[in-house]
């Protein structure tokens, strides 16, 4: 079922292998308006239905599946939903997922207790290095984990790879540093924190800072990001005021993880950007921040363009669990 698309009871018991009786699926329906998840208009035979913001983002979707069809085929949105954030509810998560993300954070608080500041600086280490290879992977950088060690520890770069390569990384490294330093300030996450964050990550690697002033496109999408400046760098403060509203520091941090990278602001860097932005997030209120390192890059490549084509967060979210869990098991608290 799709946005925008509007959908008679008989289409809808199409969608299905085995066609649910007329009641059943009017209830069902009912339900889903009720909730907030599909609008209804007309009555009796000429009822239609269609999905809200809301009900797509909380769409379950199988996002390898989904793009195992060609771009036409899959009839993606092609264009910015202006006022989705508006229909971010309060959480993003179920009281079940918060609940084994509590435990796996006290967890993670109860690991780093009494650890000398040797080996706290040692574990920082670690985490900085995963991070900054992954998040760099993810962008197509071909270092590997040992050739990123060793350019952070000894700063010796691996031979047979650009200058551009080692530099993305070590501006991961730079970014990290100043979300540290930058943790225990009020209302961090803005328009502007998001701006300083690009920056570092983009030094030296040939890409404006500030919001963009052309035309970016996605490959392998049929998606196209807004092109004016003014909208981008509003959309950006629409994005942060709507997270700041969110008490829950997983959803604020999931919803800017996929909020930077679908609304694309900077020429270049926006999904490192948002990946460094959401461990801001998450290391402000005291959680385990996200190295991604067990994350298949292809899997999240596909999950980010399943959120932009259908607004779904769901594999987003199955991402960020996973990886929120994993980083919970593996590091320590930086402070």
């Amino acid at each position: 079922m799709g946005l925008d698309t509007d959908y008679s009871a008989e289409s809808l018991a199409n969608l299905f292998d085995i066609a649910p009786a007329p009641a059943t699926l009017r209830r069902d329906m009912q339900k889903l308006e009720l909730h907030g998840y599909v609008t209804r208009r007309g009555e009796k035979r000429g009822r239609k239905y269609a999905k809200t913001e809301l009900g797509a983002l909380l769409s379950p979707l199988d996002a390898h599946a989904y793009f195992l069809k060609e771009t036409d085929v899959r009839r993606g949105l092609k264009t910015y939903r202006h006022g989705l954030w508006n229909a971010v509810p309060e959480s993003l998560f179920t009281t079940g997922e918060r609940a084994a993300f509590a435990a796996a954070t006290d967890i993670y608080h109860a690991r780093s207790r009494d650890i000398s500041e040797v080996v706290r600086a040692k574990e920082l280490e670690r985490f900085v290095i995963e991070l900054s290879w992954k998040s760099s992977r993810i962008e197509g950088n071909t270092y590997t984990l040992l050739d990123t060690e060793r350019l952070l520890r000894e700063g010796v770069e691996a031979p047979g790879h650009g200058k551009g390569e080692a530099m993305m990384i070590l501006n991961h490294k730079k970014a990290f540093q100043y979300i540290l330093e930058s943790k225990n300030k009020r209302e961090f996450v803005n328009k502007h924190f998001v701006e300083d964050v690009h920056g570092i990550l983009v030094e030296n690697l040939g890409v404006s800072r500030g919001f963009r002033k052309g035309v970016v496109g996605v490959t392998g999408s049929s998606y196209r990001p807004l092109d004016i400046p003014a909208q981008l760098e509003e959309e950006t403060g629409v994005l942060c005021q709507a997270a700041a509203q969110i008490k829950d520091a997983y959803s604020q941090a999931l919803l800017m993880l996929v909020g930077i990278s679908y609304i694309q602001p900077f020429e270049d860097g926006n999904k490192r950007t948002a990946r460094l932005i959401a461990n801001a997030v998450l290391i402000a209120h005291e959680k385990a921040p996200l190295s991604y390192r067990s994350v298949d890059e292809t899997l999240y490549r596909e999950s980010m363009l399943t959120f932009y084509e259908q607004l779904s967060i769901v594999p987003m979210k199955k991402i960020f669990s996973d990886q929120y869990l994993f980083a919970c098991e593996q590091y320590l608290k930086s402070s």
